[in-house]
């Protein structure tokens, strides 16, 4: 099969598309995918540079999202599974190739309404954001939350999951190009951290309180700033490093708003609680998207070939939503 090899760390050029051997025989619970599509992530690329290896077992190709055609199944794969099943996958790796093994626990149906190509680019951000906002945080109608790269796959997505359980959404991003996006998307306050002071706006709109939940791609230069946004009993969840891994805080506000600060990521996660996640997403995301309330934003696709022009498209931060490679 065909597969993208990071060849060495470096930037986007050191991805290059080889013929690679297929998977190894499929173990139990285990099936055997075609792949349509591939999901492009930020932590792809980290893993490009050599600051985000696969787990012990996983794929070395990079890719932590698929969808595809069931091929063949292992031992004891659950009877809901058949081949020729059109699926998409949470996968821990491996998913810039033309197949892909894949826990069964892992797997989800195309949603009723989305394409194949399309469904690529859904398991990775409804599983962080299901997991992260709604699993651990509780984030409740009623509530307000604040997310930062508001156009991003996570950020599209959270936007309208949220909007639809009945949640005041507040979202950061750089232009107002994105800014739009978002608004169309449902958000309801939406800041450009570039021009205005994303804390100050929070206080103003919430008369001073700040907001229940922030989802955090940032990490340390935006800890305080986080913190100084929340109200009594808020929750922060921290998924990415972009503005660095340390910071110097204040535990004063900590203290006083009983505040809580949580970080997670999807990839380190044991098979049987991925499998748990993507259970929790197929019962209280995949109704809503089949319902056609919450929608799969996709900006640009790539033949498996170019994943190096997908890479850099990423790392521009232009786009708006999920880019995907097609084998």
């Amino acid at each position: 099969m065909r597969a993208v090899v990071i060849t060495r760390g470096g930037g986007p050029e050191v991805l290059e598309a080889q013929e690679v051997e297929d998977p190894a025989p499929l173990g139990e619970g285990e099936v055997l995918l075609q792949v349509a599509a591939a999901g492009v992530n930020r932590a792809d690329t980290l893993q490009r540079v050599g600051r985000h290896p696969p787990p012990a077992g996983a794929s070395p190709y990079p890719g932590l999202e698929c969808s595809g055609t069931i091929l063949a199944l292992g031992p004891n794969v659950p009877s809901r599974w058949a081949v020729g099943d059109k699926v998409c996958a949470l996968l821990s790796g491996g998913g810039y190739a033309e197949k892909i093994v894949v826990p069964a626990g892992q797997l989800l149906p195309v949603p009723e309404g989305v394409s194949l190509t399309d469904a690529a680019g859904l398991p990775e951000v409804a599983c962080t954001v299901w997991s992260t906002v709604f699993m651990t945080s509780r984030l409740s109608p009623g509530e307000s939350f604040l997310i930062h790269g508001g156009s991003s796959g996570i950020g599209t997505f959270a936007i309208q999951i949220a909007k639809h359980l009945g949640i005041k959404v507040f979202v950061t991003a750089g232009s107002e190009e994105k800014l739009a996006a978002c608004k169309g998307l449902g958000a309801d306050v939406c800041i450009n951290y570039k021009t205005e002071d994303f804390v100050e706006r929070v206080k103003q709109e919430t008369n001073g309180k700040g907001v229940d939940v922030i989802l955090d791609n940032i990490g340390g230069s935006y800890l305080q700033r986080n913190l100084n946004s929340l109200g009594v009993d808020g929750r922060l969840f921290i998924i990415g490093f972009q503005g660095g891994a340390v910071a110097e805080v204040n535990l004063q506000a900590v203290f006083a708003r009983r505040l809580t600060i949580q970080a997670a990521g999807l990839r380190g996660r044991s098979t049987a609680n991925k499998a748990q996640i993507v259970n929790e997403v197929e019962k209280n995301v995949w109704p809503v998207v089949a319902a056609g309330k919450v929608k799969p934003v996709i900006y640009k696709t790539f033949p498996l070939s170019e994943a190096a022009e997908a890479h850099r498209l990423m790392e521009a931060s232009t786009h708006i939503g999920k880019i995907l490679l097609l084998p």
